[in-house]
């Protein structure tokens, strides 16, 4: 009889053992509107423990309900706690309050003729991108690699044409534009609701791709306070992030405006119908 109910008390047991620790099954890079902390301590001493491991640039963010260890695990990972004030900060580093950022969209784009206006309302009205760089990494070196980052050309209100990033060294593209400061950062029509409202696929012309080419260069003293503005207005969380990451904004020099907003081919804008157009 004994011997029948061993393996039951053995399972009951390990029950009660893992009442202490935290399952990770699922990532989260933001939290609910409604469940965040305004003004989280972001002091050298914990902010960089919340971000950086060995493997990459960002430490996964997990739901409030979870915690953040000190080493990577792989999901479906047991973890057990130990520090309650990191995990609450860890899981809402990257969120902020909705209402902090004006809707970022008009209600519907120019028409495609009007192909210049198209690029700047692209530009303009998109809050991230994929930048395009010649890898330094070793297994690829000399290869394409891209990239997401968030841009912006100027506040909602004041559009410049002219796209920054708010950037730091730990990341790799940030490696190859020290080697080779020359990039594309290409825009999809598809980021917002219009190609979805018009049922069209992303890769359909009449969905509209922008692609800026040109030579990714830090901003200068005299325009960081712009900068500064343009992103931390669009990207209000970026403020908050910790000062050890040595953030510091950048901005892409044009050389080739290239868009594709119909069908039949593409269009290269020059760079002075360009900056001359508006996207309001």
């Amino acid at each position: 009889m004994t011997v029948r109910y061993f393996p039951l008390a053995v399972f009951a047991n390990v029950l009660c053992l893992c009442q202490s620790y935290t399952l990770r099954s699922s990532v989260s890079w933001v939290v609910s509107s409604n469940d965040v902390v305004e003004d989280a301590d972001l002091s050298d001493e914990v902010a960089p423990a919340l971000l950086v491991d060995s493997a990459g640039l960002w430490k996964q963010a997990y739901p409030s309900s979870n915690v953040l260890g000190d080493s990577v695990e792989s999901p479906g990972e047991l973890v057990k706690p130990d520090n309650e004030n990191v995990a609450q900060i860890s899981s809402r580093l990257f969120s902020y309050r909705l209402e902090k950022v004006k809707k970022s969209g008009s209600s519907s784009p120019p028409p495609h003729q009007e192909t210049a206006r198209t690029a700047r309302y692209i530009a303009h009205y998109s809050d991230w991108g994929h930048l395009s760089t010649i890898s330094t990494q070793d297994k690829i070196k000399g290869l394409p690699f891209g990239n997401i980052f968030s841009v912006s050309d100027g506040p909602l209100d004041n559009s410049t044409g002219v796209l920054y990033f708010y950037v730091t060294p730990m990341d790799n593209t940030v490696s190859d534009l020290k080697s080779n400061p020359y990039a594309s950062l290409t825009f999809s029509e598809a980021e917002g609701e219009f190609c979805r409202q018009m049922v069209y696929d992303p890769e359909d012309p009449r969905c509209a791709r922008l692609t800026l080419t040109g030579k990714m260069v830090e901003v200068a003293p005299e325009e960081l306070m712009f900068a500064k503005e343009a992103m931390f207005s669009r990207h209000p969380v970026m403020a908050k992030w910790p000062v050890g990451h040595k953030w510091f904004f950048m901005k892409l020099e044009l050389i080739q405006v290239w868009l594709q907003d119909w069908i039949g081919g593409i269009s290269l804008i020059p760079l002075e119908d360009y900056f001359k157009a508006t996207p309001f």
